[in-house]
């Protein structure tokens, strides 16, 4: 099994990649690595709430759930990032039930790390998926050495202009937006944009 990688939950931002979305950056415990996962408004709103520890007038949907597991004497012990799939992140709850039997719940990313904030549960992810998903951060020596992985999380993939870094961001974005973008391109006849989103996607296609 791939060693377990401690995240954190760093903060939310505005998605630059999709419209209407949030970024919401989880960081290695012990390193310098960052993962963006896009969230939905409702989903980075909830999340919002608990890293504010705002009471919300009524339970929300995560504020039901921790209810839920409080009153039938549930733990959720972990969240844990298993996969990552053609711009999607994969995760599960595992949950301790009266009398010590374990269960794992496959669950959104968003949802699992909505519900682990309310409960203070620890989040993790697998090694492999830092290394292809994380953006290093590196203490830059001088103003000509900080454009590093960082900047990802904010440039268009257009203003990119380094293939790996540029490779990276578009493996970041989902689908939709690929397919929503290599439209806009071929209809504004900039055929070079275009040709970028198509291989992006032929690429997950093989």
């Amino acid at each position: 099994m791939d060693a377990k990688v401690k995240l954190k939950v760093q903060g939310l931002t505005n998605s630059q990649v999709q419209s209407g979305a949030y970024a919401l950056i989880l960081s290695e415990e012990k390193g310098l690595r960052r993962i963006p996962i896009i969230v939905g408004m409702a989903e980075a709103q909830s999340i919002a709430i608990a890293l504010e520890h705002i009471i919300a007038p009524r339970p929300l949907t995560h504020d039901l759930f921790t209810a839920i597991f409080q009153a039938y004497h549930i733990r959720l012990l972990e969240v844990y990032i298993y996969k990552f799939e053609e711009g999607v992140f994969f995760s599960e709850l595992l949950l301790e039930k009266r009398g010590g039997e374990k269960v794992r719940i496959d669950s959104r990313t968003s949802d699992a790390i909505a519900i682990a904030l309310r409960v203070n549960c620890d989040i993790y992810t697998s090694e492999q998926i830092v290394q292809e998903c994380g953006v290093v951060l590196e203490e830059a020596s001088s103003d000509e050495e900080k454009d590093d992985d960082d900047d990802l999380l904010y440039l268009e993939p257009e203003e990119i202009k380094d293939d790996a870094k540029l490779k990276k961001k578009l493996s970041f974005m989902d689908i939709e937006d690929l397919n929503m973008r290599l439209e806009n391109a071929i209809n504004q006849e900039n055929y070079e944009q275009a040709k970028m989103y198509r291989d992006e996607l032929r690429r997950r296609e093989e």
